[in-house]
């Protein structure tokens, strides 16, 4: 059994629940590409997810599960366990909020105002106690559901001291730590408060092997593990050597399963969404983003790039239209509520200034819909991906793969996936509007040919590494 015994251990599991008016709980699939991704191993091997409950129904079908097993009871699980974590409330809040989203994501995304935060004090450190709380229930979950030599894949930077405490419990077990973000800078990643900047990569290194999604942030994790822990590291080999043992260190750019997306995209929920879309713009180009409501996503300078190519190329006035399609991210964070707003106001503003009765320049719709999502990336002239720091960022890849006629890709050169997609994509540093905005213009004008070629380039990249073999590529590195 141990030969094929694989744990997931992350935030987010394949499941959730919700409360009905009448305290019913009902089940949904959970999404996100991480989660489809991962869900496609269990009917492959002997498969426990372990993962936190997010929600009150969550807590409460934790609770009436043996264990937290929602599989043991009758919960369709594709075939593998799932062990839901019943952490306290408050104590999930502080890990989740406090430290993941507040501070490691600000860290990893350089995102803080350094003159005013961060601001580590006593509330800080009691935050960090729950982060600690929260990484010792995972570890002791997985220490208790692992069989010997079993393989454990702890996910992200939720958990990044579960590999070390995992290590503690059950020195058998065979641990990969991957994580999903940018990694910062020693300069900026010393931000943190010197132990904690320290635990963090001494929690990873309990991992025998650690993923990154590109090579510039697997030698910014190397480049602080030299610096703030003193580790003995071999940039070549690409290993760490820390208090007697040695952390392999891999890059795996995780792209999209074409096949599976495509198929998705076939389904009469999407041509419907196409077809309201068409009607809505005519035959005029347009200009597709989707993203998060998410802080480093950079919506506003992409609104602002297009309200100045409007205004220094008016021969495109009531030619194109900018979908912008935005998904609420971390309402329960006042940043994130306040960035939500002033995506909007530059939306209103766009409009008020360009608009006329014939034509709506800018679309935005800030609520969940993949189904329209899948269809705009078909109907896309232009995708604009303009991050300002963003660890792969899977629009830039699902777009070219969907794009009916070929789509011309404006990227963020800090995008993990500029490693990947440079050569056919318009690069544009993020934080430059003018620049942005011209990037617009050309592509734009790019010859259909030119774009249907670059498109399919795009494509071929997108789908070079699709999330299963990018799950076994890092099992078989524990190998």
């Amino acid at each position: 059994m141990s030969d094929s015994q694989v744990l997931i251990a992350s935030n987010r599991g394949p499941l959730s629940f919700s409360l009905s008016d009448d305290g019913e709980l009902t089940m949904r699939r959970g999404g996100g590409g991480l989660v489809s991704g991962l869900s496609s191993v269990t009917a492959e091997a002997d498969v426990i997810w372990v993962c936190a409950a997010l929600s009150d129904a969550d807590r409460m079908a934790a609770r009436d599960a043996p264990d937290g097993r929602l599989d043991l009871m009758g919960h369709e699980t594709g075939g593998g366990a799932v062990r839901m974590l019943d952490i306290p409330a408050a104590t999930f809040h502080r890990a989740y909020n406090a430290v993941a989203n507040s501070t490691l994501w600000f860290v990893h995304h350089l995102l803080y105002d350094t003159p005013n935060s961060p601001h580590f004090d006593a509330r800080a450190r009691r935050d960090w106690q729950s982060y600690e709380a929260y990484n010792a229930a995972f570890a002791d979950a997985l220490a208790s559901d692992a069989a010997p030599g079993a393989k454990v894949a702890v996910q992200d930077y939720h958990l990044s001291l579960t590999p070390h405490l995992l290590r503690e419990r059950r020195p058998d077990l065979k641990i990969v730590h991957f994580s999903h973000t940018p990694w910062a800078p020693p300069e900026y990643y010393r931000l943190l408060p010197d132990d904690i900047g320290a635990q963090v990569l001494q929690g990873i290194l309990g991992a025998d092997h650690a993923g990154f999604l590109a090579e510039r942030w697997a030698d910014a994790f190397l480049d602080c593990c030299e610096s703030v822990l003193d580790a003995k590291v071999d940039r070549l080999g690409r290993t760490v050597s820390y208090r007697g043992r040695i952390t392999t260190v891999g890059v795996y750019g995780l792209g999209v399963d074409g096949a599976e997306l495509r198929a998705r995209a076939a389904e009469p929920d999407v041509a419907a969404r196409a077809q309201a879309l068409r009607a809505q713009v005519g035959d005029r180009q347009l200009i597709v983003r989707i993203d998060r409501t998410e802080l480093s996503k950079n919506i506003v300078r992409g609104l602002a790039a297009y309200w100045e190519m409007l205004i220094n190329h008016p021969e495109w006035r009531g030619r194109v239209v900018h979908l912008a399609f935005a998904y609420p991210s971390r309402h329960d964070l006042p940043e994130y509520r306040e960035y939500t707003a002033s995506v909007q106001r530059m939306a209103d503003e766009i409009n008020d200034e360009f608009g006329t009765d014939t034509w709506e320049p800018l679309i935005l719709q800030v609520n969940d819909d993949y189904p329209r999502s899948l269809a705009a990336y078909g109907m896309a002239d232009v995708l604009l991906v303009n991050p300002i720091r963003d660890g792969m960022n899977l629009v830039a890849k699902e777009g070219p793969v969907l794009s009916a006629r070929g789509c011309a890709l404006v990227l963020s050169r800090e995008a993990g996936a500029a490693a990947e997609l440079a050569e056919d994509a318009l690069m544009v540093n993020p934080y430059d509007v003018s620049q942005t905005a011209e990037a617009l213009h050309q592509a734009l004008l790019m010859p259909r040919d030119e774009r249907a070629e670059r498109s399919a380039r795009l494509s071929a990249a997108a789908t070079a590494l699709p999330p299963q073999r990018w799950f076994a590529d890092q099992l078989a590195a524990l190998d």
